[in-house]
C-alpha cells in the first residue's frame, strides 16, 4: 500500500454555511469537481472534501448520534509564529471556537487549536524543524 492520502472528507451540518466559512472567510477556491451536495478543495497535494454529516455517516454505515472528540485533527502548518496568530485571529472572526490559544510547545514550535463551525478540530502550527518545498508542501 502506498503512503498517500488523497481526500479527507469532513461531515458538515450545513454545507452552504461551511462553504461561506472557507470560500468567503478564508478565500479558499472550490475545485471544479464540486457538486451541489459535496465540495472539494485542493490543499497542498491532497483534497479536503465537505459533505453532509448525516449522509457521510450513512455512507460509512455508521450512526450519526455520536458527540465529543472523534479522534482526528487536521493540521495547517505555517512559516512563522506570526502567521499562526494571524490564522487563529482570522478563524475566530469567522465563528471558529478557539479551543487552545496559540502558545510555545514542548516540541519546540508554536501552535493553537480551533474547532471550525462544524466542530472539526484544526491545529495551526509553526514547526521550526519543517521546511516547505517550492510549491509550499511540507518536506518532512
Amino acid at each position: 500500500m502506498r503512503q498517500n492520502l488523497s481526500i479527507i472528507t469532513l461531515g458538515v451540518l450545513d454545507l452552504q454555511k461551511t462553504l461561506e466559512f472557507y470560500e468567503k472567510g478564508l478565500n479558499w477556491k472550490k475545485s471544479k469537481a464540486s457538486k451541489d451536495k459535496i465540495a472539494f478543495f485542493e490543499v497542498g497535494g491532497i483534497v479536503l472534501s465537505f459533505f453532509s454529516k448525516e449522509a457521510l455517516a450513512k455512507d460509512a454505515n455508521l450512526s450519526n448520534d455520536g458527540s465529543g472528540f472523534a479522534g482526528i485533527t487536521i493540521a495547517y502548518n505555517t512559516k512563522s509564529e506570526e502567521e499562526v496568530d494571524k490564522v487563529i485571529e482570522k478563524v475566530k472572526t469567522l465563528g471558529a471556537d478557539i479551543i487552545k490559544p496559540a502558545e510555545k510547545s514542548d516540541w519546540g514550535g508554536y501552535s493553537g487549536y480551533f474547532k471550525d463551525i462544524d466542530g472539526h478540530v484544526f491545529e495551526v502550527a509553526y514547526n521550526p524543524h519543517f521546511e516547505f518545498d517550492k510549491n509550499d508542501n511540507l518536506e518532512i
